[in-house]
């Protein structure tokens, strides 16, 4: 067995960036199909396809973790409210999450919310398999 050590803008078993597959997601989030949302990108449907069906089959989990982070490391943190779907609310917590991160820290600010999420879920927010004690929603 081999460990790898990813940098913060890589996913786990993900070949794209993690600010292409978010910004995929934060298009589907806004009511996009995925074939425009592929289109967009310029890659194929089926691999954006696979990106919003393993996400929206965590949104829930995603939404509960991010928002934790959110609450727990803002200034004055504001959770957003509710969205109009279960994985448009777990989008709207990972981009408030980073909102809050960057009040903390402003340094961070110049991070993207989906390199954010990568460091906090350790590079598997799209991995087969999700342990959720393997995430770090710990005050740092």
């Amino acid at each position: 067995m081999s460990h790898v050590l990813l940098p913060v803008f890589a996913l786990v078993r993900r070949a794209d960036l993690a600010d292409v597959i978010g910004a995929a997601l934060a298009a589907k989030a806004a009511g996009a199909g995925v074939r425009v949302i592929a289109g967009r990108l310029g890659g194929p449907v089926e691999t954006v396809r696979g990106w919003i069906r393993r996400f929206a089959g965590r949104a829930e989990t995603v939404r509960r973790i991010f928002t934790v982070v959110l609450v727990d490391t803002g200034v004055d943190p504001a959770p957003p409210g509710p969205a109009r779907t279960p994985f448009a609310d777990a989008v709207g917590a990972v981009l408030g999450a980073r909102w809050s991160v960057a009040s903390r820290w402003p340094d961070i600010g110049k991070v993207s919310p989906w390199r954010v999420a990568c460091a906090v879920t350790g590079g598997i927010l799209l991995a087969p398999s999700w342990p959720v004690e393997t995430i770090n929603t710990s005050r740092p």
